[in-house]
């Protein structure tokens, strides 16, 4: 069984829901601090197209005071801001005139309608449905109902056992500190999924890499699926950097 396991995001770029697509089973890394790499911090962030390029869509956290405690599934959005209706506005200002901005702008404009308290309920309302528009089936669970513990890749390795994993699908900076050895003495295979996002026309002149989804989904609609699978490729998924080796 194929496993993979990432911290939930706000709009997440297509490599997420590519990855989630390989797995038989995704667990959604919910009892984990809040990612502070400027590299990888997407849990409350992530980028739309504009004319000029692109731009930042950042949901407001409560942080002060919590450094040490903003677990994934607690935290809270601020409750005086006003970046639900700036979100929204800059959604349908940058997509208006995007092809399949007509089949989904109900659905967007009532989730920005509502309050959201938690980060973690506003990720997964938004992930649930890019997952259904995408025809992603996989089972997915999350990690604060598995009850496992664990830190850093003793978590990412007690989960798989947790779960019977034979194979563990990691992003690529997993190279940075999984102990690829320990796992396949546990009997799981590890591969590395170096997502190359596809080249596709964007509602605006030129294109810009690793948008969101919401970037995708709205310029194609129904030809989504078959324009984030092409991503695999020419970039392989391998346990080594300079093999190339199939996921089979």
């Amino acid at each position: 069984m194929i496993v993979s396991i990432m911290q939930p995001a706000y709009l997440p770029w297509p490599g997420y829901f590519h990855r989630i697509a390989l797995a038989d089973l995704h667990i959604e890394l919910d009892d984990v601090l809040i990612d502070r790499n400027s590299k990888t911090k997407f849990t409350n962030r992530n980028k739309i197209r504009t004319p000029q390029g692109w731009c930042w869509l950042t949901v407001p956290i409560e942080s002060k005071g919590k450094s040490d405690d903003l677990f994934i599934n607690k935290i809270q959005i601020v409750s005086d801001s006003d970046w639900a209706r700036k979100h929204w506005q800059s959604i349908r200002l940058n997509y208006a005139k995007a092809p399949c901005f007509a089949a989904h702008s109900a659905f967007l404009e009532s989730v920005y309608l509502r309050r959201w308290e938690r980060l973690v309920d506003l990720a997964e309302t938004l992930n649930a449905y890019f997952l259904d528009v995408l025809g992603i089936t996989t089972r997915r669970v999350t990690s604060s109902n598995l009850g496992v513990k664990g830190s850093k890749d003793e978590l990412i390795l007690n989960l798989c056992r947790e779960v019977g994993a034979t194979t563990y699908l990691s992003g690529p900076f997993g190279r940075d500190y999984l102990d690829v050895e320990r796992f396949e003495r546990s009997g799981i295979r590890v591969l590395f999924h170096d997502y190359a996002p596809p080249e596709y026309s964007q509602a605006h002149a030129g294109f810009e890499p690793a948008m969101s989804v919401l970037d995708l989904i709205l310029t194609h609609g129904p030809a989504a699926r078959s324009i984030l699978e092409r991503g695999q490729m020419p970039r392989p998924i391998s346990t080594d950097p300079h093999v190339t080796k199939p996921l089979s």
